[in-house]
């Protein structure tokens, strides 16, 4: 991708403030996915209450079409499309930077995938805007630029993840340095009960088959190797400032407690709730109110029982080679994401076992001279140099 410029913008005066009679205005980047989609329930669930400024996409332009009409944003961007429903179409990735500093937009959600919204997130900060922020990159590869631009600006950065959701909930009024662990919880995915052996045979829909959550083909192949836990333990160092060794993954095959946070007295603070995205998105738009949730109320007496249990790092090492690359910090993270993307998309098209998609992302990592995060440039330097590794040693691991 090739860079982008970052223009200058004067912030507003009160950003994101709402009153009962003022509606929430928001730029949706991502609003044909599974987390987009879910945003916009969320906005249907309170009338009144949201007002979609910009709506931004992909290729999807049938469903994207749908939204325009529905919603009638003032700036729609799109990939190779001039208009979507009678509307002009700002071309992407340039299109994100304009959606997301518009200046009667609140909050900018970030729900598109890979490092495109990179650039108009730090826009958007130095605009003013509060970030609701789902997409992993933005954090994993830019978090060591995008935390301090948001001190600096004093914008917030809330996180529409369910997991970090849980953990910002469950802190209530304490800074997360003031506890001992944070804990966040894993479902263990289709594969938590199915032997290394068998794993080495394991089919793209068998590793689609989340028992808890319906999301996208990256995020759920992710869910499968536990690289999505991985990418947000990162997440978690640059969300909340602490260290990776006070971060811990514990597998929870309910997903009731989204994540925990433990104090140094002992105590530990949970959030609950049914499966359900619609609930951390909404929260993350609200905050911090807790409105009324179009989701389904948890039903204490009908659980048998909440069960917990430790990683199994030997079949699942993804959740391994994302610690190691966190710690390690400067432009690993970012490797990491970008062949882990590659690998990701070589599975699904059967050009790699499931078991290779750690192996090829340990090896790009292995073969990756790192840089100091001091800009952006820096971040797309490494993804580039990352997909052409992956694509050079694809073969090799398939």
């Amino acid at each position: 991708m090739a860079p982008v410029a970052i223009p200058a913008v004067v912030a507003p005066e009160n950003p994101a403030v709402t009153t009962s009679t003022k509606p929430i205005r928001l730029a949706l980047l991502g609003s044909t996915g599974s987390i987009g989609t879910q945003t916009l329930d969320v906005v249907d669930h309170h009338p009144g209450r949201f007002e979609v400024v910009a709506l931004a996409a992909g290729t999807r332009h049938e469903l994207l079409a749908e939204q325009v009409r529905r919603y009638r944003p003032q700036v729609v961007v799109a990939t190779d499309a001039a208009t979507i429903a009678g509307q002009a179409v700002l071309p992407s990735p340039e299109g994100l930077i304009e959606a997301a500093t518009h200046p009667e937009v609140d909050i900018v959600v970030v729900a598109t995938s890979g490092h495109a919204a990179i650039p108009a997130v730090m826009a958007a900060i130095v605009a003013g805007k509060t970030i609701a922020i789902a997409n992993k990159e933005t954090l994993v590869c830019a978090g060591e630029l995008i935390m301090p631009l948001a001190r600096e600006h004093g914008v917030e950065i809330r996180t529409v993840d369910s997991e970090h959701s849980a953990i910002w909930q469950s802190l209530g009024a304490h800074d997360a340095r003031e506890a001992d662990r944070l804990l966040l919880t894993a479902s263990g995915g289709p594969f938590r009960t199915t032997s290394l052996a068998d794993l080495a045979n394991a089919t793209v829909q068998q590793a689609l088959a989340h028992p808890n959550f319906a999301m996208g083909g990256k995020l759920t192949i992710d869910s499968a190797t536990m690289m999505n836990k991985g990418l947000e333990v990162i997440e978690a160092r640059w969300l909340f400032d602490v260290p990776f060794e006070r971060i811990e993954v514990v597998i929870h095959p309910q997903q009731i407690i989204h994540s925990m946070v433990e104090f140094p007295d002992g105590s530990v603070i949970a959030q609950l709730g049914t499966p359900d995205m619609r609930l951390p998105i909404q929260y993350a738009l609200t905050y911090p109110d807790h409105l009324a949730s179009p989701g389904t109320r948890l039903d204490f007496t009908s659980l048998a029982a909440l069960t917990f249990e430790a990683p199994n790092l030997d079949k699942f090492p993804s959740l391994r080679i994302a610690r190691e690359a966190g710690i390690a910090g400067a432009t690993y993270p970012t490797v990491l994401s970008a062949a882990d993307e590659v690998a990701v998309d070589a599975f699904m098209h059967g050009k790699l076992t499931f078991l290779g998609i750690p192996r090829l992302v340990e090896t790009v990592l292995a073969q990756h001279d790192p840089q100091p995060v001091h800009d952006l440039q820096a971040v797309l330097d490494a993804d580039r140099w990352a997909r052409e590794e992956a694509e050079r040693l694809l073969s090799a691991y398939a």
